[in-house]
């Protein structure tokens, strides 16, 4: 009789998730999984009973949880899945390393094309499952190939031919999540690398809210146009609904004014679409993932 083996990584239950998301809003999960490593998060999975529903989520950036709670298992990457190896050109990133935090190592080491990853507010995890981007570069420019583990905790090896790759979207086969990836860099001169991101970053700090609770751009950008744009040309810039506003320094940011709830974020994200839509004439693509049940006491 073969053993399972022990489960290393750490199980909580009723664990609110507010602390795990940028946003600071969202009820409890069910259950919360942080894995030790790679191996141990495949026993884990192992273990599931199939029809238990699984959430993979990393720094909590892009994602509104709702203050209802999330039924069934979430899985935490950030701080578990964390290997980052450089062979050459070759970078191997884990899905719970920050994306931030490969840019710098890369341009520590005069490897150049991962930049633009400096301004990306998440975890590698994230950038390959929503194809990140900014400043005229996403994540799948510069991936080889990654690496997805499914429900039964197999793992599986991808290449952009296996996968649906658009603007700010991966579509993977089946239930899989991303679990690392290979990115294939290119050697430069000297600190240029450094230096770019030390620009993209001061970019960033001028023109985002990066001093309140937020979870990136809410919107996707329509063709040949900005979110922001329409957004404060619908003069949505600073409207407030109840803990939740639209960002003065960037229309296309929500924050957290310290009280708000996910319900004030999503009825904010809805107001805003339907008066774009009603003044522009422009249905805007939202960019955040929404995850878990409504509570009717904040609805």
């Amino acid at each position: 009789m073969t053993q399972t083996p022990a489960l290393q990584g750490k199980l909580l239950c009723n664990e609110p998730l507010a602390r795990y998301t940028s946003w600071r809003v969202g009820g409890a999960a069910e259950q919360l999984y942080i894995p030790a490593n790679l191996a141990d998060l495949q026993v884990f999975l192992h273990q599931v009973a199939h029809g238990v529903a699984l959430y993979f989520i990393g720094l909590g950036s892009n994602l509104l949880v709702r203050d209802g709670g999330v039924r069934g298992i979430v899985i935490l990457m950030h701080d578990a899945l964390t290997e980052l190896h450089f062979d050459g050109e070759t970078v191997y990133a884990e899905a719970g390393v920050t994306c931030a935090k490969l840019a710098k190592l890369a341009a520590r080491q005069h490897l150049h094309g991962a930049e633009f990853l400096a301004g990306i507010p998440g975890t590698m995890g994230g950038a390959l499952a929503m194809n990140a981007g900014c400043h005229g570069a996403e994540t799948w420019d510069v991936v080889r190939k990654a690496q997805t583990i499914d429900r039964f905790g197999t793992l599986h090896l991808r290449t952009e031919a296996d996968l649906e790759i658009g603007y700010r979207h991966v579509g993977l086969p089946g239930e899989e999540w991303f679990v690392a990836a290979w990115l294939q860099l290119h050697t430069g001169a000297g600190d240029i690398a450094e230096e770019k991101i030390k620009q993209l970053l001061a970019k960033r700090l001028a023109t985002q809210p990066l001093n309140w609770p937020n979870a990136g751009s809410v919107f996707r950008n329509p063709e040949d146009d900005h979110a922001a744009r329409l957004i404060e040309a619908s003069g949505l810039k600073g409207y407030v609904l109840g803990g939740a506003q639209v960002s003065e320094k960037h229309a296309n940011f929500i924050i957290n004014l310290g009280t708000a709830t996910a319900a004030d974020i999503e009825n904010l994200i809805a107001h805003i679409k339907a008066t774009v839509k009603q003044q522009q004439g422009v249905e805007l693509q939202q960019e955040i993932k929404v995850i878990g049940e409504k509570d009717s006491v904040h609805e």
